[in-house]
């Protein structure tokens, strides 16, 4: 019997706007079948766009390290290390690195997800 282990420099990372995405814990690599979890790097001054929902789910991420900004439904407060985020079921939210250093962070999902379930939204930006 294999563990359920990943290794996350095993996973390769997806260049999307804003961060390098890892799948973690998906369906695919460890047969999850009730949650999912990625980890993202976001540079400085980067936000991850667009802006998007889980109309099927919730998000909670972790920032491992670095500080930001997230926007839930147009309102906007501060994030650091430590802190975690639920981005409630079906609401508009966004992530910005305004730190000096990479923002890393872990991202889960319930029911699992990948990005064919997410909703976006081209027209919404990180307010200023």
């Amino acid at each position: 019997m294999t563990l359920p282990i990943v290794d996350e420099n095993s996973i390769e990372a997806l260049d999307l706007p804003g961060r390098q995405l890892r799948w973690l814990m998906t369906g695919d690599n460890v047969d999850a079948r009730h949650c999912s979890m990625c980890m993202i790097l976001v540079a400085p001054g980067e936000t991850v766009r667009p802006a998007h929902s889980h109309p099927n789910g919730e998000e909670i991420i972790y920032i491992v390290h670095g500080s930001g900004k997230v926007m839930i439904e147009g309102v906007v407060e501060p994030v650091k290390q430590g802190s975690a985020v639920l981005f409630p079921q079906g609401k508009v939210h966004m992530l910005r690195n305004t730190g000096p250093e990479e923002m890393k962070v872990v991202c889960f999902f319930a029911p699992a997800t990948n990005l064919d379930n997410y909703k976006f939204f081209d027209d919404v930006q990180f307010p200023e």
